[in-house]
């Protein structure tokens, strides 16, 4: 049984680390935000409640549309505005509305009665939030403390990848780097916050870390070798074209691909290392030998299905193109030369190599550490 002094020293590591995440949020908070690189002018945008729809300014070619929806809209004040929707026969960026909807609009500065408004989207966030909401109430139900702790990581990562990453990268920075940093900081803040600062936790942090530089080294290597420049990657030319021209699309589509296998190469460690620990605390007489031979088996074990999912994740966001390929009759041999597959094929390799990587990397930090 532990003891009430490691109780204590478990306690005071937990509250510590609850102290430094809070901390490191408030710091992620005030940053500044992205360097904005084009004057979106003083208008901003608001909520309104579509009243009215007129969709006679709008044509149809085959189950194409295109043209101008005129709408009428209730402001939060009270004001009925119209505002046009264009629609520019763009399935993945065009929107239709009907009365009832809540609209995002664009007001300008000292808007009169008689302006016309651009709308800019549905308004989503309200869905957005009860969603969130209902997963955090069921995460710290099914998961007690350890799912609130879940929780804060959660908020962490998405303050650290919008605060640190994206500003980083969007300056010019090396995205490698950066995403390499990033993702070595939310390990760390992650696994100890899960696990504590304890031996596990120090194991699954060096396994994924090792795990997160095998992929670095072999991002650069694979994408050079396919001739792969990036422009795969969505809003590329947006964003080129948004006042960004010098930023390296290699270097961040090899940044893209190591934050995408961190995720999946830190469960893996996770996985191998507390499996040793688990293995240690029921045989502590074991030594190195034993300890990494269990951790290799414990990886074996997860490492195919990791791999598989990884698979499933990349293949499942170009879907449709794959059904395109299948439906134009494009041979394999083709489709598979393609720069959009082969961009692909290097993340999910990328990400795999890392992963089978992973499993002896956290096998043999794990035996140093729990050996005899």
């Amino acid at each position: 049984m532990r003891s009430a002094v490691s109780i204590r020293s478990s306690r005071f590591a937990n509250i510590a680390l609850a102290v430094l995440l809070a901390a490191g949020s408030a710091v992620l908070l005030a940053l500044p935000a992205s360097p904005r690189l084009i004057n979106g002018g003083d208008a901003r945008k608001v909520r309104a409640r579509v009243v009215s729809v007129d969709d006679s300014g709008l044509a149809r070619h085959g189950f194409m549309e295109f043209g101008t929806q005129r709408l009428k809209v209730e402001l939060a004040d009270g004001r009925i505005m119209r505002a046009d929707n264009e629609i520019r026969a763009q399935l993945e960026l065009d929107k239709k509305f009907v009365p009832g909807d809540v609209a995002l609009v664009v007001l300008p500065e000292n808007a009169g009665d008689d302006d016309v408004l651009i709308t800019s989207d549905h308004w989503r966030l309200g869905w957005a939030a009860a969603i969130f909401l209902a997963f955090a109430v069921l995460l710290c139900i099914f998961g007690g403390w350890s799912g609130a702790r879940a929780l804060f990581t959660f908020f962490f990562s998405c303050l650290a990848i919008w605060k640190f990453l994206v500003p980083a990268a969007l300056s010019g920075h090396d995205a490698r780097i950066v995403c390499f940093a990033c993702v070595a900081i939310l390990s760390a803040v992650i696994v100890f916050s899960i696990v504590g600062i304890s031996r596990t936790g120090a194991a699954a942090f060096a396994g994924s870390l090792l795990g997160v530089s095998t992929s670095l080294v072999l991002a650069d290597v694979f994408a050079a070798a396919m001739h792969i420049n990036g422009a795969t990657m969505p809003f590329v030319q947006q964003l080129l074209y948004s006042g960004a021209p010098k930023l390296d699309m290699a270097d961040i589509f090899c940044g893209a691909a190591i934050l995408a296998a961190s995720g999946a190469v830190m469960d893996l460690a996770m996985d191998v290392a507390s499996g040793v620990a688990e293995v240690a605390r029921h045989n502590p007489s074991l030594g190195f030998r034993e300890l990494f031979a269990s951790g290799l088996n414990i990886g074996r074990a997860v490492v195919g299905t990791m791999a598989t999912t990884l698979l499933l994740a990349y293949s499942g966001g170009y879907l449709t193109l794959l059904m395109v390929f299948a439906a134009t009759g494009t041979a394999p041999a083709d489709f598979l030369n393609s720069t959009l597959i082969s961009a692909e094929f290097v993340k999910t390799f990328v990400g795999s190599f890392a992963l089978v990587l992973v499993a002896p990397f956290t096998s043999a930090v794990s035996a140093a550490v729990f050996r005899k």
